[in-house]
């Protein structure tokens, strides 16, 4: 056993060893990272809960970008406070643990202050209780 513990280790034979928690290719990593989305605990490290984070984040923008029909690309050419922008980062935040910082940079909103203060805005504006005007009544249901 020592002898083999002293020979000379190839290093690019330990290289798939060390790159990871995951061993495989990049479709069974996201399939993992799926099914392990829900499951995670306080046992799991910290660059698993940042992955399976990323992970989702890329699902959600990848579903939001097939519903405008835009593609990556348009991300960096449209403005920073485009509405459609702000509503896919509102989701993100509301959907995973991403930093502000991580989402900014993803979408391309800009510096972490500035997303902050329009994400801050925007989910402000959006989650206000809608006030009914002085002309409008209420209407009751009788119950059955």
């Amino acid at each position: 056993m020592e002898y083999y513990r002293l020979e000379e280790v190839d290093a690019a034979a330990l290289k798939t060893f060390r790159r990871g928690w995951c061993l495989g290719s990049d479709e069974f990593k996201k399939q993992m990272l799926e099914l392990m989305e829900a499951n995670l605990g306080e046992n799991h490290s910290g660059q698993l809960h940042l992955e399976t984070a990323e992970q989702k984040a890329n699902r959600i923008i990848a579903q939001e970008l097939a519903r405008l029909s835009w593609t990556e690309k348009d991300l960096p050419l449209r403005l920073k406070n485009d509405p459609n922008k702000l509503a896919i980062a509102v989701r993100v935040r509301k959907e995973t643990t991403l930093t502000i910082k991580r989402i900014a940079a993803r979408l391309h909103l800009g510096s972490a202050k500035s997303a902050r203060a329009l994400l801050h805005h925007r989910m402000q504006t959006h989650q206000q209780p809608q006030k009914v005007t002085s002309g409008a009544q209420l209407q009751f249901q009788p119950m059955v």
